[in-house]
């Protein structure tokens, strides 16, 4: 008898094919190795979706879609499961005791955004257009080769950036978070003062060689400006507790097969 490597799931009579599932899939991560943990993770959201949806039909619940930015709104099962979730989750207002608490643990973990004073050469390339790449690469590989470590060489060899920083030896001035794209970023913060990328970072504009001359790291903020994160925080994962419960409470009653609410 042959059997099904990915069977459909069925929820209290209700079958989501495995084309359904196939699809959703394409939606959850898994080593590359083992695909099946992923078709296990659609199948399980989609066993949740119908248990929601089942469970706000049973209820006799409309659906009445928001408009989630402009133009786009709500399909109407998606406007089912916030309305069930609205209706059945009680969720206890988060209260100061709890939220100082939560700030009491660890006060440094809230903290004003870090600030990095930051020189750099750029070497533009179109990355989409390799002889163009490799061409600005080995030049920017060769720049890095006759740096002397300091300030000054750096800036000296900063004059033949493609960048208009080049005529302040490559200085970059104060730099936060975000202000600069992601890959530029990721390689800033694997720096320590004085330090120079030990090979070349490509971003969208080409190839950099990026020197951290000094860090402030964020300040410690006060209870009073972090109070409403926190509070938003502990609000959020309350409200996820409560919605994992209810879900499990719909499974103990469903009749079930092809999927499993055990968490993967």
């Amino acid at each position: 008898m042959n059997v099904a490597l990915f069977p459909d799931v069925v929820v209290n009579g209700e079958t989501i094919p495995s084309a359904a599932i196939a699809a959703e899939a394409q939606n959850h991560s898994a080593p590359k190795d083992k695909p099946g943990i992923a078709w296990r993770k659609a199948a399980q959201a989609l066993a949740i979706r119908a248990l929601l949806l089942q469970e706000a039909k049973r209820r006799g619940l409309t659906a009445d879609p928001l408009e989630l930015a402009l133009g786009r709104f709500e399909t109407d099962d998606e406007a089912l499961i916030r309305a069930l979730l609205d209706e059945a989750l009680v969720i206890e207002p988060v209260g100061e005791e709890a939220v100082r608490a939560e700030w009491e643990k660890d006060p440094a973990r809230y903290r004003s955004a870090p600030l990095w004073d930051v020189s750099h050469i750029l070497c533009a390339c179109d990355p989409r257009d390799e002889a163009e790449c490799a061409a600005a690469e080995a030049r920017a590989i060769a720049l890095l080769a006759r740096l002397d470590g300091d300030a000054k060489g750096f800036a000296a060899a900063a004059r033949e950036s493609d960048c208009g920083s080049k005529a302040s030896g490559g200085h970059l001035g104060q730099l936060g978070p975000g202000d600069t794209v992601p890959e530029f970023e990721a390689a800033l913060r694997s720096l320590t003062e004085g330090a120079v990328t030990p090979a070349p970072v490509l971003s969208r504009h080409g190839w950099h060689i990026i020197r951290l001359n000094a860090t402030a790291p964020g300040q410690v903020l006060p209870y009073d400006t972090v109070r409403p994160k926190i509070a938003q925080a502990l609000e959020k994962a309350a409200w996820a507790r409560a919605s994992r419960a209810f879900v499990e409470s719909l499974g103990q009653g469903a009749q079930m097969s092809g999927a499993s609410l055990t968490p993967i």
